[in-house]
């Protein structure tokens, strides 16, 4: 865990994780957008061009953040379920947004990298709804892609949360420019909020 702080430190940089199978590479302009959010809100001073790898790149290990969505299939290697495992058993942490239609593959892979280990619901008192912006009821819903409520889910190791992931929420579509989905400027600012909650929390714990 150190070894990750004091990363975040040096090159905070927000990567965007690679895989076979789905549209890894969806909406580009998402990561540079929250990054500069970042930083004229928190004044923490990240890079603002993100940085593409896959889970085989031994450099994921010199970033305490790594982001993941998609609107389909995710295939995984024996050796990227494998370094998944090391990267959050050793202090990363992974945020993962449904693009829609990728839930049931992103579970799978989930389940052959930690099968002792469920994905939880976190209730909406969790510290990652509050660590800088405050969500008094939970996870916001940027765009609606099943009836329902939006769901944000954890993936505790040795009680620590390793991983979260949103469903039916699509927070990483509401950091795209406005004139990609002509979102109401204030369901943007949710999403634009919620994004800089789930870095500060990750870069904290």
């Amino acid at each position: 865990m150190i070894i990750f702080y004091i990363f975040s430190l040096i090159n905070p940089s927000i990567v965007r994780l690679r895989y076979s199978g789905g549209d890894w590479y969806n909406d580009p302009d998402i990561i540079p957008n929250l990054a500069a959010e970042i930083n004229t809100r928190t004044g923490l001073g990240i890079s603002e061009k993100e940085v593409i790898l896959s889970l085989n790149d031994s450099d994921i290990y010199s970033y305490p953040f790594l982001f993941i969505t998609g609107h389909g299939k995710i295939n995984l290697s024996k050796s990227e379920l494998e370094n998944l495992r090391n990267y959050l058993w050793n202090g990363g942490f992974i945020y993962a947004d449904d693009d829609y239609g990728m839930d049931e593959h992103f579970r799978e892979q989930l389940n052959n990298a930690f099968p002792k280990h469920k994905l939880v619901q976190l209730p909406v008192d969790h510290e990652i709804y509050n660590v800088f912006f405050k969500f008094p009821e939970g996870l916001p819903k940027i765009h609606e892609h099943y009836k329902g409520a939006p769901k944000g889910y954890g993936l505790f190791l040795k009680g620590r949360l390793a991983l979260f992931y949103t469903f039916n929420s699509n927070i990483s579509d509401g950091w795209a420019a406005p004139s990609v989905y002509r979102d109401p400027a204030e369901l943007r600012e949710k999403a634009l909020k919620m994004g800089i909650n789930i870095y500060i929390y990750a870069i904290t714990h």
